[in-house]
Formats: structure tokens, C-alpha cells, sequence
């Protein structure tokens, strides 16, 4: 069989939304020393494709990432091809908060140097003492102890839609730079209690290690990240710290924790959290956008991309190949007059 998906993706997306079954979208991760990786991507490929898993992994020497979905009626078939790897068996699969909507279209492994970028280049650096880990109720009575300190390891463009109360939302775009901002800036205070949390785990328990590495003494962090700790909230009845909504990488973009709109509209500024990519192709930023102003833009950051989509196909593509588009503004990040 194919190791590797050959249908064009408009097909793929059809196929999907015509697909009435229910799915289940989950994410794991493990970081476990993978010694051939495209071998052990090969095998999971065919593995994988026999039971209708689509979604995105990644290997790497130093361990496998996912974000995937499957048909519900697959599920038993699926945790027993992949609780037959050794390393895998029994893993936490965190389950979506929100799976209504269709996260992806295909089935994509690809193998990278790791699962998570850090630009981390020490030797002698091990994810083997890492920090400790904390369940829901363990989290909400650390985060209530004075001097402790709440560190979000997302990017900014997460952290603006939803966070925990009280918690320290550095102005980053990637992890690689979050990571040396934060031993960078938090030198002086390594014998507080360090608290840190990411989307589903894997961000922060990179991050736990490196604080421990650079001398940090008190470092936990948050076991399968907001998705595990909003599940538990409501199934255990405890008090929900995390406000907002939670930025997934997939079609969904954000599962919704609580009602609470905590950011705005970049282009209006009225209370507003769903994030939204640029119609213009050219153009493609992620921003926050309201409903009024999705209509107003036709879902574009700026009048002006708002023109190059009034034009024809051709006439767009012939403008790419002239001046590139001047961007002022970094991925979320927009100047007060759009």
C-alpha cells in the first residue's frame, strides 16, 4: 500500500464533510527515544490507515506527537494497534473537548529532528528529570499558594484567547522563544513554586526539564495540559480556572472552556474571541475577528486585502508575482487603524 496520501485535498475535504459517522479527535504524546524514525513511520502509517485514523504526527529520534481523529467505531481498534508498541501502551489520550466539528481531512506523519522546536543545543540536557506532574485538583490548590508563579508556554496569539487567572503570558511567537525568555527572566526567583501549562502537556513538560536543567528547584506542571485538566473539571465538579477558549491546531481552531470572552476584535475591538486567517491567500494572517466584522472585511484582515479578493483569480495571481504584501503586523498582532 501507499505510504502516503495521493488524493488532492478539496477531494479529501468532501469526502469528510459528506462522512455522517461520528468521529472522536484525541492528542498524544511521548517523548521515548525512537532510534529508526522512518521506519517506526512507515509501520504506524500502515497501521493507522487501516482503521481510518487521519490527523497529523510527527517522529522524531526523540519521541512521536499527535493530534488525530478517527471514526468513533474505530476507537477500540485504534488504542489496541497503538497500545501494541511497547513505549505506547497504556499513554494518556487526551480526548477533545469539542469534536463536533471536523479537525482534519487526511492522514500526514512526517518525520522531523523533534516533535517540539526548543533551540535547545546542550548536551547534556535530559527530559528525564523533569519537572512534577499535576492533576486538576492538585493545579487549582498549588495556584492558590501566595508567590507562586503560573507561566502559560503557548504563544501569544493562544494565551490572548483563553489562560488561566493570575498566570504569566510571556510575548512570544514560538516555544523556542518563550523557553529562553522565561530561565532568562525568572533567574532570580528559583526557589519559588513554578507552575506551567500548555495545550495537551507536551510543550511544558519540555519546559519543566529545561527550568530543572537551568536550576529551577520547584517546577510542575500541568499532566495533559488544559484539554486533560478541563475534562476533569467537569467530570470531577471542581472550579474551572482556565477562562476563554482553548487554541487547538486543527480545523477547529479553539475548543470553548468557559462562556467568558476574555480577548477583542482586532479590527473593531469589541469583546471577540475567534480566531480567523485571512481570506486573501496572499495574505493568510490569524487574527481575531467579530461576526460584524467578518461581513464589513468579508472575513479579510484590511481593506486592502479585502480588494485583492474582489479580483479575479488571474488577476490575483498577477499581482503576487509584483511587489510581496506589506505586512504590519505580526501573526496576531494588529496596529489600532486596520
Amino acid at each position: 500500500m501507499a505510504l502516503r496520501n495521493r488524493v488532492n485535498r478539496e477531494e479529501l475535504k468532501l469526502r469528510i464533510q459528506a462522512d455522517k459517522r461520528p468521529y472522536t479527535t484525541l492528542s498524544f504524546y511521548c517523548y521515548h527515544p525512537i532510534t529508526d524514525t522512518l521506519s517506526f513511520r512507515n509501520d504506524l502509517y500502515s497501521m493507522f490507515s487501516q482503521i481510518e485514523v487521519i490527523g497529523r504526527i510527527y517522529v522524531a529520534f526523540e519521541g512521536i506527537n499527535a493530534q488525530i481523529a478517527m471514526p468513533t467505531v474505530y476507537l477500540a481498534a485504534f488504542k489496541k494497534a497503538l497500545y501494541s508498541i511497547k513505549f505506547l501502551d497504556g499513554i494518556r489520550l487526551n480526548t477533545a473537548i469539542d469534536s463536533a466539528f471536523q479537525s482534519f481531512y487526511k492522514l500526514d506523519i512526517k518525520v522531523r529532528n523533534k516533535i517540539v522546536a526548543d533551540g535547545i543545543e546542550d548536551p547534556t540536557f535530559s527530559l528525564q528529570n523533569r519537572g512534577t506532574y499535576l492533576d486538576a485538583r492538585a493545579w487549582n490548590k498549588m495556584m492558590q499558594i501566595p508567590e507562586t508563579i503560573v507561566i502559560d508556554m503557548r504563544n501569544h496569539y493562544e494565551s490572548e484567547v483563553g489562560r488561566f487567572e493570575g498566570a504569566i503570558c510571556p510575548d512570544t511567537d514560538t516555544f523556542r522563544e518563550e523557553l529562553a525568555r522565561i530561565v532568562d527572566v525568572y533567574k532570580q526567583e528559583k526557589d519559588k513554586q513554578i507552575l506551567m501549562y500548555c495545550t495537551g502537556g507536551i510543550r511544558c513538560e519540555k519546559a519543566s526539564a529545561w527550568m530543572k536543567h537551568n536550576g529551577y528547584k520547584k517546577v510542575f506542571h500541568l499532566e495533559g495540559g488544559i484539554i486533560n485538566y478541563v475534562n476533569q473539571v467537569k467530570k470531577q465538579g471542581l472550579d474551572n480556572k482556565f477562562k476563554g477558549v482553548n487554541f487547538v491546531f486543527d480545523q477547529r481552531i479553539c475548543e470553548r472552556s468557559t462562556d467568558d470572552v476574555i480577548a477583542n476584535c482586532c479590527q473593531c475591538g469589541v469583546p471577540a474571541d475567534s480566531h480567523i486567517n485571512c481570506a486573501n491567500t496572499a495574505c493568510h494572517i490569524l487574527f481575531i475577528q467579530c461576526a460584524a466584522c467578518a461581513i464589513l472585511f468579508e472575513k479579510c484582515c484590511s481593506q486592502d486585502c479585502k480588494s485583492v479578493i474582489q479580483l479575479s483569480s488571474s488577476q490575483q495571481k498577477e499581482l503576487r508575482k509584483g511587489k510581496p504584501l506589506e505586512k504590519k503586523f505580526s501573526k496576531g498582532r494588529f496596529p489600532s487603524n486596520v
